[in-house]
């Protein structure tokens, strides 16, 4: 066999297997945009040649970076309300008052495509700054059919745009728009039978997501969205249990969901039907950080569960205005208490799983897309200790 290219004297972390998957002396070949060889070089075919060879010159390489949950495409921004937040006023009470979620839909809903994607991709190219191969894209700031679809279009050609893999969402059920006049019912009606058909019938959405919480939509309301859902082929996942425990996760997993997200008040019951049903938890320490929380995600629930853990960015303009995974990770262990192969995991392994993409990336091994990332650091413990410093050498994205 020839070999497109071949990585050698690398130390890898694979992440095949439920740990690191640490290789010691390795290498990885490509072949076609994927991953043809990843392993010890002494197990390496014989007799095969390579177009391009690289020294890796003792450097560690691990399967290219998933952020598995942002709002990465929106108009405006929400400074404005941290202040009030440093003031003291609630992310409730922000939202109760006409700001929160309902400020970013009227700048969204003012933002032309391009418009969209130019403030898009500034977040974009930060996150593939530090090793980002695949990120999850929501909508959710629109609220209508048009700018929902509008925002779903956007982050579809930033895959066209950089080279980087993106995964869309459907989140119409985020918040109620001014225009329903208080009607949940009636909006969530809108979100199954209108907006979802059509946003499926032109292929925008891979998946689709709900916020379950007292501020936004119920169970039953979000079930509702969740079998519409279903009813089209779509995936489902759920922003839950942030604010309050409606047993969201349990819902979630009831359905069958990819994920679960947030879930600072799961309790065990939520934990183990997650476990159970193979539904990631997917942290996001940015929000809990940005929102002073003091209710920590149950993660020895998780544990002893063995619920699958993610972590991801959250990027969006008012409660998580982050876009590194590499601080995601820091933030996973000083925050919530995860361990190195935890937080590692939670950007690759688990993240492809949260996506329901794990057949094709998250892991090094052969057949996968070939996404790597290539690091500047003695032991992996670094890409979860330092704060501010971004030790990428080298990414590459589908062999290239």
């Amino acid at each position: 066999m020839r070999f497109d290219r071949v990585w050698h004297n690398a130390r890898l972390a694979t992440l095949k297997g439920d740990g690191l998957g640490i290789i010691e002396n390795g290498a990885v070949a490509s072949k076609d945009g994927r991953i043809a060889f990843a392993g010890p070089v002494q197990d390496m075919p014989s007799g095969c040649d390579a177009a391009e060879r690289i020294d890796c010159e003792g450097r560690w390489i691990t399967p290219g970076l998933v952020d598995c949950h942002t709002h990465l495409v929106y108009g405006g921004d929400r400074a404005h309300e941290f202040e009030l937040r440093l003031k003291g006023a609630s992310y409730e009470e922000i939202a109760r008052a006409g700001g929160g979620i309902v400020s970013t839909v009227k700048a969204t809903r003012a933002a032309s495509e391009d418009d969209l994607i130019a403030s898009a991709l500034p977040r974009l190219d930060h996150l593939i700054a530090e090793g980002c191969t695949t990120i999850e894209i929501k909508s959710g700031y629109g609220l209508d059919l048009e700018t929902e679809a509008r925002s779903l279009r956007a982050a579809r050609r930033l895959g066209v745009e950089r080279p980087v893999s993106v995964t869309t969402t459907f989140l119409g059920a985020h918040a109620l728009p001014p225009e329903a006049n208080g009607d949940k019912d009636a909006y969530i009606e809108k979100v199954s039978r209108e907006m979802l058909p059509a946003l499926a019938r032109e292929g925008l959405a891979d998946a689709v997501d709900a916020f379950c919480e007292g501020i936004a939509f119920s169970l039953e309301q979000t079930a509702r969205v969740f079998e519409a859902a279903k009813a089209l082929g779509l995936k489902v996942k759920l922003h839950a249990d942030q604010l309050s425990n409606l047993h969201g996760a349990k819902l979630a997993a009831d359905h069958g969901a990819i994920s679960a997200d947030h879930l600072e008040y799961t309790d065990e019951e939520g934990a183990a039907a997650m476990a159970k049903a193979g539904t990631v938890a997917v942290l996001l320490p940015g929000a809990f950080y940005m929102l002073r929380e003091t209710k920590l995600p149950p993660i020895a629930a998780f544990r002893d569960a063995g619920t699958r853990m993610a972590l991801a960015t959250d990027c969006n303009p008012g409660t998580s205005p982050l876009t590194s995974l590499l601080l995601t990770m820091n933030m996973g262990a000083t925050l919530f208490r995860m361990n190195v192969e935890e937080c590692i995991a939670g950007v690759t392994r688990e993240a492809a799983r949260a996506l329901g993409k794990l057949d094709e990336i998250g892991t090094l091994e052969a057949g996968k897309s070939c996404d790597l990332a290539i690091w500047n650091i003695e032991r992996p413990a670094e890409l979860v200790y330092r704060i501010g410093f971004n030790p990428l050498h080298a990414r590459v994205w589908r062999g290239q």
